[in-house]
């Protein structure tokens, strides 16, 4: 890992030297997902926004496919200050600031619009404001989609239809808890061993979003879709302090502006995202399955009751998102 980071380092060092430009404040951002991706093509419209409104004063040179190393290792750039910018998940920012743990709760948003509404509110701006202690400040959030469960051989309609079932999650301690809470057995693995284990019966299912669902061909082994939609984890774009606190007054509103504006239009690029998936899916013979939430959202209340136990100090947050 150290020899990647360096290596990653010296290309940029080089780079920077390339591109260099008296009238132009490059900015480096690198993430991990392909070009495809409507998160990448979010990025993207970061970049356009950024060079409109600086009337060209400031870019953005993008390294996407995991270019510059892992989502950790671009978080470790980010904080020595060799890259500007990036994107990761709000629960793996969960292990730097506390509060993003929220953002994980099973059921906890009641529909999209609830999600959005606390995410670009008072609330969700706090969130990313909190992890400047860390030297990486929140830019805005990226729909991420909301995890379902998908199954081989048995339909789940109701939370009993999970006894029994071995489904993976990620090793996420509240993916577990919330499984098992519902009755099935939670069985951390690793995404890319997913299509077999699956194929061969190692598990019987697992959870995730219609685009992840289709492009990892779960679906050619997964014939069940329960869209009982129980979390949504946000992405969020960050920016390193050390780079945030180069910038001039104004730079600051035009970066910050044009996260807000891209932000906007990832939302759209994921939404047609979700519809091709849907389509291949069902085109493929998958039964798509509208459960009633209440009832899985009922079963697995333990879940932030034991969260809400363990994090006393959340419980404010939690009661706001509730009652917004």
């Amino acid at each position: 890992m150290i020899n990647r980071l360096f290596c990653a380092i010296f290309l940029l060092i080089i780079l920077q030297g390339c591109d260099k430009k008296d009238d132009v404040k490059m900015m480096y951002l690198a993430h991990t997902l392909p070009q495809t991706h409507p998160v990448h093509k979010g990025i993207l419209e970061f970049k356009k926004a950024l060079i409109k409104k600086s009337g060209g004063k400031m870019d953005v040179k993008v390294f996407p496919d995991g270019q510059l190393g892992s989502e950790r290792e671009v978080l470790e750039l980010l904080q020595i200050g060799s890259v500007a910018v990036t994107k990761v998940s709000a629960a793996t920012l969960s292990n730097f600031v506390p509060e993003y743990h929220v953002l994980g709760i099973p059921y906890l948003f009641r529909n999209k619009q609830h999600q959005f509404d606390v995410l670009e509110g008072e609330i969700g701006k706090s969130i990313l404001e909190k992890g400047s202690k860390f030297w990486l400040r929140g830019l805005c959030y990226y729909d991420a989609g909301s995890r379902s469960f998908y199954t081989s051989k048995k339909a789940i309609r109701t939370p009993d239809d999970l006894k029994g079932l071995k489904i993976r999650v990620m090793n996420n301690q509240m993916a577990i808890n919330m499984v098992n809470s519902l009755g099935g057995s939670a069985t951390p693995m690793s995404f890319g061993e997913l299509y077999t284990a699956i194929q061969q019966g190692v598990v019987d299912g697992a959870e995730n979003n219609p685009p992840s669902f289709v492009s990892s061909n779960h679906y050619e082994v997964s014939k069940y879709y329960t869209l009982d939609q129980h979390s949504s984890v946000p992405d969020v774009l960050l920016i390193g302090t050390k780079y945030w606190d180069t910038l001039s007054d104004k730079e600051k509103v035009w970066v910050q502006e044009a996260a807000d504006e891209s932000a906007q239009a990832e939302k759209v690029f994921w939404n047609d995202s979700v519809k091709e998936s849907m389509e291949i899916a069902k085109k493929a013979g998958v039964e798509i399955i509208i459960p009633e939430k209440a009832l899985f959202q009922e079963k697995s209340k333990s879940v932030l009751e034991s969260f809400e136990k363990e994090h006393p100090e959340m419980s404010e947050i939690i009661n706001k998102i509730k009652n917004q």
